[in-house]
């Protein structure tokens, strides 16, 4: 193989995701110098941060993709040829190799992950979206057994594990979703207590219904009318933690926040956190969520697309809702 394709960011969102945000590019297998690998890309995940990562936004956690560059993406894949003495040809990784069929490495921020691991569990569990469940969960919102926890985007890839996790620690669960077979699929096959359909529940009588003595936890993956609705439910010393707003990541305008009286009212702890802020702590976050998924406690359900170039037209699939699970291009 003497080319590879890749695909560069070269427009940024004014609303939908389309083609003409991005060029589909033939590039040179680069020569290795000492001290770098190859990797041959397998599998890619797409997550809605990169919406936020596509935009102009220089005052974020993590810097814009710049245009002409190649699309910002973590994935799994195969070393094909090494230089770099910790990693050796057939040595399964995982790691931001981006939009491309191949990724130079000199091993910063590469894992080897375990080879007899299907690559979408390893993506939908022991990624991005276990890793982010499990800290935005335990580090912010500090469960205790008896509480209700409420989360949005409960059929998304991080939103169906901290559910999961919460329920497995004795909480009540209640799940935002967007249509009825979601609602079906968190309640019926992940075990959650009940479900909120945003699109066609009246929000108010079926929070009241399920969440009749408040809500002490939130977990916030999406924004949109339902936090309005939660936030006026929070119990006294309830936590919010606040992972993602994909409702506002491409708005012009951000959508009005709740008034601040009820975080003195209730001493409301509110907190919202970014991966890249704790990524060195892996490890012990990693330590925290394996026992769950060895107990069979932990289920997943991956959407995959196949194809590089499907990733363009993919990134919708968070917008309208349209993903079943944890979203993944193979390649």
């Amino acid at each position: 193989m003497k080319h590879y394709t890749a695909i560069n960011l070269i427009g940024r969102p004014q609303g939908a995701i389309g083609p003409e945000l991005f060029e589909v590019v033939e590039k040179t297998v680069p020569a290795l110098d000492q001290g770098e690998f190859l990797v041959r890309q397998t599998h890619m995940s797409l997550d809605p941060a990169m919406l936020g990562w596509m935009s102009a936004d220089t005052d974020s956690y993590i810097p814009p993709v710049e245009l002409g560059t190649v699309m910002r993406s973590s994935g799994i894949g195969e070393v094909i040829e090494s230089k770099h003495p910790d990693y050796t040809t057939g040595d399964r990784v995982m790691g931001m190799f981006g939009w491309q069929e191949l990724a130079v490495s000199k091993g910063q921020g590469v894992n080897k992950v375990d080879a007899s691991l299907p690559p979408e569990m390893l993506l939908s569990v022991f990624a991005l979206p276990g890793l982010t469940a499990t800290q935005g969960l335990y580090s912010i919102g500090k469960p205790q057994p008896g509480e209700t926890l409420v989360v949005s985007g409960a059929a998304g890839s991080v939103g169906s594990i901290v559910g999961q996790l919460a329920k497995a620690d004795g909480l009540t669960v209640i799940g935002v979703v967007g249509s009825d077979a979601k609602a079906d699929w968190i309640i019926n096959e992940l075990g959650f207590d009940g479900a909120v359909n945003y699109k066609t529940d009246d929000l108010d009588a079926r929070l009241d219904e399920l969440a009749p003595n408040g809500i002490d936890l939130y977990f916030e993956n999406t924004g949109g009318p339902i936090q309005h609705r939660v936030f006026e439910r929070m119990n006294a010393h309830g936590r919010i933690i606040v992972c993602g707003m994909i409702a506002d990541y491409t708005a012009s305008e951000p959508s009005p926040g709740p008034n601040w009286i009820n975080i003195i009212k209730k001493r409301l702890l509110i907190q919202g956190f970014t991966m890249p802020d704790h990524l060195h702590q892996a490890p012990q976050l990693l330590a925290k969520l394996t026992p769950y998924v060895q107990q069979g406690k932990i289920k997943y359900r991956a959407h995959t697309l196949e194809g590089l170039e499907s990733a363009i037209t993919g990134l919708n699939l968070f917008f309208t809702g349209g993903n079943e699970g944890k979203l993944i291009v193979k390649l």
